[in-house]
């Protein structure tokens, strides 16, 4: 971004303001925060105009940057399989972006799903991914490449000029969503490099590095918050929870899969481990302990703690009250 943004910035103090230090060594393992990243280029829009900017970035991407994710990019038989190498392994080079392919009569849509405020940043950032996924298309389809529709949650720049000559295709801003629209013809085509053997090779790596992803707030931990803090308004729905995570219903439960989870066995651990803590806590009476977990009446919570515990919320709590 810093180099395509030209000579009218000043480079280390846009580096610096992505906290970043200008006179330390490349270090592509090095995570960048998105607040800092975004933070960077709406230091770049006070001084250049960034309209044309995302595309630029987004079509010097090239395959080989994104490290073992791009050689399967581009081993993959076909197109189709280079965005779902992307959709499965993403979170190897980012922890805030989710990608889905959803199914449409005329082919997929590849959908980002960003959370955090819709500021400059955030924008710019959303299109140069998008204009990043057309650059690495065009580089191993066999025939020209373009999608069927662009489409941006946020307002229009005040030209277009960039975006429509880059993409090639209608684009609506202000969408529902944030992706392309892709035609099934498109991701059918075979990949100039695509290689069965070293795709299978690719995958066992990117998936014995996906397993070494070690992050403190964990996806489980995040949704075992969310129903928590959803409980009192009784059980909560999975699109609803995956909704406050920032995710779609299928992205999430994607996620949990991954960890050998169920949203429904999770709730229900949820609500057995919060019940237990109040119970011991003694602060709280029997019909409040059960409004916290989800109940509409005390007597379905006895019989689920009898089920989860063997014995009544009245004897537990007796069994574990602090003296």
């Amino acid at each position: 971004m810093v180099a395509a943004a030209g000579p009218g910035i000043d480079p280390r103090a846009m580096l610096r303001l992505a906290d970043l230090d200008p006179d330390e060594p490349l270090n592509p393992k090095v995570m960048v925060p998105d607040t800092a990243y975004y933070r960077m280029l709406e230091g770049i829009a006070e001084q250049v105009d960034v309209t044309a900017l995302p595309i630029r970035v987004g079509a010097s991407m090239r395959c080989d940057e994104y490290g073992a994710l791009g050689l399967a990019w581009k081993s993959a038989p076909t197109l189709l399989g280079s965005f779902r190498r992307v959709e499965r392994y993403a979170r190897l080079w980012t922890s805030v972006v989710e990608y889905e392919l959803h199914p449409t009569p005329r082919g997929v849509i590849f959908m980002l799903q960003r959370q955090g405020e819709r500021r400059l940043g955030l924008r710019l950032s959303n299109e140069a991914t998008l204009a990043s996924a057309v650059s690495i298309s065009r580089q191993v389809s066999p025939v020209p490449f373009n999608p069927l529709e662009v489409h941006l949650k946020h307002a229009p720049p005040a030209t277009l000029e960039h975006h429509e000559d880059y993409f090639g295709c209608p684009i609506h801003f202000r969408s529902d969503f944030d992706g392309l629209v892709i035609a099934s013809a498109a991701l059918d085509q075979p990949n100039t490099l695509g290689d069965e053997g070293i795709t299978q090779f690719l995958l066992s790596h990117l998936d014995a590095e996906l397993s070494q992803i070690g992050d403190e707030d964990t996806i489980e931990m995040r949704a075992r918050k969310a129903i928590a803090r959803s409980l009192s308004d009784g059980v909560p729905r999975m699109p609803d929870v995956a909704k406050g995570l920032g995710m779609s219903a299928r992205s999430f439960h994607r996620r949990l899969s991954e960890h050998g989870l169920t949203f429904q066995t999770l709730t229900e651990d949820t609500r057995r481990s919060l019940a237990e803590e109040l119970l011991k806590d003694g602060r709280h009476s029997l019909s409040d302990v059960a409004f916290l977990t989800g109940f509409s009446e005390q007597s379905s919570f006895t019989r689920a703690f009898k089920r989860w515990m063997g014995r009544t919320p009245a004897s537990y709590r007796k069994a574990t009250a602090a003296p």
